[in-house]
């Protein structure tokens, strides 16, 4: 999927613009971003809009996340976890603190 975020209040309404009038090329709108399909119709609004508003619009190829086989295992397991703990504002560190989950400090450091 192409990625296309903007910048300035005249890139977000051309993009706008776009989205609704090409809905085909649209994965997904997020206001200042939208998700484009990856095809040639989509890459070509993409430059288009680069093209017009110069750096005021990003572009970037994503991938999807394979969570099963991108992620490790621990924290998998340990996002789960956390969703399922008995007091929802109790935040990871603490909750992390003592078991066998990792800890957030060496997430931050770890690359996927």
């Amino acid at each position: 999927m192409l990625l296309v975020a903007t910048h300035s209040q005249a890139a977000r309404q051309s993009l706008r613009n776009v989205c609704s009038t090409h809905e085909g090329c649209v994965v997904r709108r997020f206001g200042r971003a939208a998700l484009l399909a990856e095809t040639e119709l989509a890459a070509f609004h993409a430059l288009r809009l680069r093209e017009k508003h110069g750096g005021d619009v990003q572009v970037e190829r994503t991938a999807p996340l394979n969570e099963f086989s991108e992620v490790p295992a621990g924290v998998r397991e340990a996002a789960a976890a956390y969703e399922d703990r008995d007091a929802a504002s109790t935040p990871y560190a603490k909750f992390a603190a003592g078991t066998d989950h990792p800890d957030p400090d060496a997430m931050a450091g770890e690359e996927l």
